[in-house]
């Protein structure tokens, strides 16, 4: 086999014979599956589809998309076909914690992450000199109750000119305005800490201290204008037990956030994310 990877994701209503409608054209152009996941929902009625082959030669790929165009249109089936290469452009919102974008930007570093970064936002400066390192141009863009709309216009028009294709809020300590998320929807990705019982406001693990939590976990989820309740795509959780103090407790918490949002990130540039409703179909690495 050549070394020409692609990747063609779909989803439709639920037919008879909608793996076929996939599977029956790549076999027609000899092309062949390396990965083959597919799943249907009985509740949503929803058929989605992720498939991973390569090509013996050069695909032909205008001939390809039409003839696939023709038969996923009998299935009311949206799709998409990418290079396995492809590198969407991300942009990075951070505030002053550092954990979530050092793995993020360490990830892209090594080449594990098949992303391009084209701008770090942030309305503190303190990570100017991390981004830096790395040689990705940072925008501080402070704001205050009076600036939020002026301030989220700025990152909205950098979103809009480096041609983004995903949004990361690798703790992004602002909340968002309902129209930014609506913007958004669907293709922002947002990081938050899971612990059971729920605390929210100042100093949450400091009141899971106090309750005596004995998990402490993470959500990564795409952010829509409810805060903290857009589909999750990924979760992390881990023990602790009476010898964690709040110190503790945070430090855990960091760890599992970071892992958590670049999973996540990964499972998205990855196509291995479908929106269902309000909820996620993730098709395992």
């Amino acid at each position: 086999m050549s070394d020409q990877h692609w990747i063609l994701t779909a989803q439709c209503p639920s037919r008879l014979g909608t793996i076929d409608a996939v599977t029956g054209l790549l076999r027609q152009h000899q092309l062949y599956v390396t990965e083959l996941h597919s799943f249907d929902d009985s509740h949503s009625n929803r058929f989605f589809i992720r498939a991973c082959f390569n090509a013996e030669s050069a695909l032909k790929e205008d001939d390809f998309r039409q003839q696939f165009s023709e038969r996923a249109s009998e299935f009311e089936m949206s799709w998409e076909l990418r290079p396995a290469d492809y590198k969407p452009r991300v942009i990075m919102l951070v505030s002053k914690f550092d954990h979530c974008l050092n793995d993020l930007l360490y990830q892209y570093k090594m080449g594990s992450l098949n992303i391009e970064i084209p701008a770090i936002i942030s309305n503190h400066p303190d990570l100017k000199e991390l981004a830096g390192w790395y040689d990705i141009p940072f925008h501080h863009l402070p704001i205050t109750a009076d600036t939020k709309p002026q301030q989220e216009a700025q990152i909205w028009q950098i979103i809009q000119e480096s041609n983004a294709e995903l949004v990361v809020l690798a703790r992004y300590m602002q909340v968002l305005s309902a129209e930014m998320c609506q913007k958004l929807e669907g293709w922002a990705i947002n990081i938050h800490h899971s612990l059971l019982p729920g605390f929210k406001g100042a100093k949450p693990y400091h009141q899971a201290y106090e309750k005596g939590v004995k998990t402490v976990g993470a959500t990564a989820h795409y952010i829509n204008d409810d805060l903290d309740e857009g589909p999750i795509i990924a979760q992390g959780i881990d023990s602790v037990d009476h010898a964690y103090y709040p110190d503790d407790l945070v430090a855990k918490g960091r760890d599992i956030e970071r892992v958590t949002l670049t999973r996540a990130v990964r499972q998205h540039v990855e196509q291995r994310v479908f929106l269902n409703g309000n909820r996620t179909v993730v098709f395992a690495q």
